[in-house]
């Protein structure tokens, strides 16, 4: 204790150097400061490339039925009385989704067979009549008012049995309109049918997507509507579903007049296989061509701040070590693991392929090949 006393007075009246102070620091196990400096970090270099890049343009828009087909009521004033089909069923062309009462329809088609029946037999009568005066018109044993009053029998008894042949066909009809067939084949996406109910001549009774066929209704401004066509290509994607490709099958022909925008309608194929459903909303890209453009690989930039940057190195390694600076730049397009560089690089610079969220601004580097 007298020793480091004694030193400590030394140092004080500047007497003892601070090298022999660190030495016998050293010596005898005491801690002291040593210079440090930062490993550098080991990097690959790369250099800008320039790549063709897909021209994409971007748009919202829902999921839709590409037609839907309302099925109503046909004839009027009949209870429902069966009813085969529910939302959600799949059916097909020609399937009976619900049945009307036949029984009041079913005595008017007797009464029109009853009718009809009566009407052929004075038309029968009637012609007999005709004939038997046209054979004696020659002998005038009838005067030529009697013989118009038969022959103007026949044409009426005539034309009674055509009024009532119709009057049946449309019994008829009506009876086979007693049950509600499909229009086409799909899905039924509605039903306001309900079982008893007396049915209004075209009441919707249930509605049907078309071949059960979906689309999407992407929405795009006036300028964006000339690089789109019938049969480009569109990938589409419902958040927590999943994402189809679809192609334009229309462009509307004209824009909304509030918004400003225009529809573009495209066919997406297995929609509804794929979990899409009419009214969701979906993001979609629609691909018109390509486009040369500079391009880093995703590794090499680092996003801080909300702003994208890249750091170059600044100058030639000096026995492998050199010093990077941060550059701001602009991104975008992207192509797999490629991204468009806007601007604050040129083809020239060498850039940090990857690592860049371990570096900071000035930071030295060990530049490997």
């Amino acid at each position: 204790m007298k020793t480091y006393r004694l030193i400590i007075g030394l140092l004080v009246a500047g007497l003892l150097p601070v090298g022999v102070m660190d030495g016998r620091a050293a010596d005898a196990g005491l801690p002291h400061d040593q210079p440090t400096s930062n490993p550098a970090l080991t990097v690959e270099l790369i250099q800008p490339q320039r790549r063709e890049l897909p021209l994409v343009l971007q748009a919202n828009g829902s999921v839709a039925a590409w037609q839907e087909a309302i099925i109503s009521a046909e004839v009027g004033g009949l209870r429902l009385a069966e009813i085969h089909a529910q939302v959600g069923d799949q059916v097909r062309k020609g399937q009976v989704l619900a049945v009307l009462d036949r029984e009041r329809v079913e005595v008017d088609v007797a009464q029109s067979r009853a009718s009809l029946a009566e009407a052929e037999a004075n038309l029968q009568e009637s012609r007999v009549n005709a004939e038997r005066v046209r054979q004696v018109i020659e002998e005038g044993a009838l005067s030529a008012q009697q013989v118009g009053q038969y022959l103007t029998q026949e044409k009426t008894a005539e034309a009674r049995r055509q009024l009532a042949k119709a009057q049946l066909d449309q019994q008829l009809l009506r009876l086979s309109h007693t049950q509600v067939v499909a229009l086409d084949d799909g899905v039924i996406s509605s039903r306001n049918a309900v079982l008893g109910a007396v049915a209004n001549e075209g009441q919707e009774l249930f509605r049907l997507v078309r071949q059960n066929r979906l689309e999407w209704r992407a929405e795009v401004t006036a300028d964006e509507l000339p690089r789109l066509k019938p049969g480009q290509t569109a990938r589409v994607e419902v958040p927590d579903i999943g994402q189809i490709k679809g192609s334009i099958r229309m462009v509307g022909p004209t824009l909304d007049p509030q918004s400003r925008s225009a529809l573009v309608y495209v066919d997406l194929p297995n929609a509804t296989a794929a979990g899409f459903k009419p009214g969701m909303f979906a993001h979609g890209e629609f691909q018109h061509g390509s486009q040369t453009a500079l391009t880093v690989p995703q590794s090499a930039l680092s996003l801080r701040e909300g702003f994208s940057y890249v750091f170059r190195l600044a100058g030639p390694p000096d026995k492998g070590l050199g010093r990077v600076t941060q550059v701001k730049v602009a991104v975008g397009r992207s192509a797999g693991d490629r991204v468009e560089i806007l601007g604050g690089i040129t083809a020239a610079d060498r850039l940090v392929a990857s690592g860049a969220a371990f570096l900071s601004d000035g930071d030295t580097v060990r530049v490997v090949k």
